[in-house]
């Protein structure tokens, strides 16, 4: 379908025509009629869907078509990471780029000027607010920032939300909002904590589900290697001595695991970084740019530091540990194989990985 026929108004066909954006995909397709007749929606979708456009645009067609108060923030996007919320961020720019609508990314760092100008914009009132849920807290704690005329709330990632520990900060943020507004909740899987919170949060929701997640791996070349654990570390260098993988990401279960996994092979010679929690904002930042301008060729991840991960061209994930929960499988492998190309996954399994090993063959078939 195109975005043509989605009763969108002028300024944001303007703006995807200036982008090149013409059919829209399955998310945005299902998402943006629902959003524009006001209604609570629960999506669920995995990173690389379209699922920013899906609520961004709407949200945007409303905002542009006035009645709402100049001085106030109208719109709250709630963000896992900083990351995520300067993706966001940078899109938002994009498609407003014909509208009179403000926005404001707010999100953590040590940088005082960073903190004085997101004061700033939320003082002043944006329209737009992109917000890491410590970051808010920390202004909402000072007392200038008002939520009580915001008309739409959307939490991005609900479930890696869940994974970060945010949803406590979540409920400390929705008593501030007004209860008459518009909800939307966007999240890869639906655990059932999840559903819970989305129960206290929406108000007779539609659903929308694009590809189950199952069908998602088609395009990939999966393979396993049957491996005691001590020889793990053997085996990974052993294949990445073939230069044909030109740009892999290796997932590991714990943050301790990456580290090790990245001291090994930099000691052999084989350049390669660990991105998790503990890791600090600009040091995760360094080896994410890295790893897409292709100057880094191994990246070493856990699950939740890899979500935001967006590489073009990714030839390779290796599970170097099998996730326990056989979604995270399809989230890991689904990075590479992006936009139609194909990709390569192989996975190591030892012999206390052997049941996940079967979870993952009867979800994927």
């Amino acid at each position: 379908m195109k975005f043509s026929e989605l009763h969108l108004n002028g300024d944001v066909l303007e703006a995807l025509d200036a982008m090149r954006f013409e059919e829209c995909t399955p998310i945005q397709e299902k998402s943006i009629p629902v959003i524009l007749e006001g209604r609570d929606l629960i999506a669920v979708a995995q990173t690389g869907t379209g699922k920013t456009a899906a609520y961004l645009l709407p949200i945007l067609n409303k905002l542009s078509e006035g009645g709402h108060p100049a001085d106030a923030i109208n719109c709250i996007v709630m963000a896992p990471t900083r990351e995520l919320a300067q993706q966001i961020d940078q899109q938002m720019e994009g498609f407003s780029y014909f509208m009179p609508v403000s926005s404001v990314a707010v999100y953590g760092g040590n940088d005082g000027v960073l903190f004085e100008q997101q004061k700033r914009g939320l003082t002043l009132g944006a329209d737009v607010v992109i917000a890491t849920p410590g970051r808010l807290i920390a202004h909402l704690s000072l007392g200038y920032v008002d939520l009580s005329r915001v008309s739409y709330f959307i939490l991005d990632e609900a479930d890696r939300m869940l994974d970060m520990g945010f949803i406590h900060d979540i409920k400390r943020i929705l008593p501030l909002l007004p209860r008459k507004r518009q909800s939307l909740f966007f999240s890869a899987t639906m655990p059932p904590e999840i559903e819970r919170l989305a129960g206290t949060i929406l108000h007779e929701p539609e659903k929308v589900e694009v590809t189950p997640v199952s069908s998602t791996v088609d395009t990939i070349d999966q393979s396993v290697y049957f491996v005691e654990k001590v020889e793990k570390i053997n085996l990974l260098k052993n294949l990445l001595e073939d230069r044909s993988l030109e740009s892999v990401l290796v997932f590991t279960r714990t943050k301790h695991g990456a580290d090790k996994v990245a001291r090994v092979l930099n000691k052999s010679g084989i350049g390669a970084e660990a991105i998790h929690g503990n890791k600090g904002q600009s040091a995760r930042q360094r080896a994410l740019s890295s790893f897409k301008d292709h100057t880094l060729r191994v990246l070493i991840a856990t699950d939740i530091a890899s979500r935001g991960i967006d590489v073009d061209h990714l030839s390779h994930v290796i599970n170097y540990d099998l996730p326990n929960v056989p979604e995270t499988y399809v989230h890991r492998i689904g990075r590479t194989g992006r936009a139609g190309r194909s990709g390569i996954a192989f996975s190591f399994c030892d012999v206390e990985e052997v049941p996940y090993l079967k979870d993952i063959q009867k979800l994927i078939g």
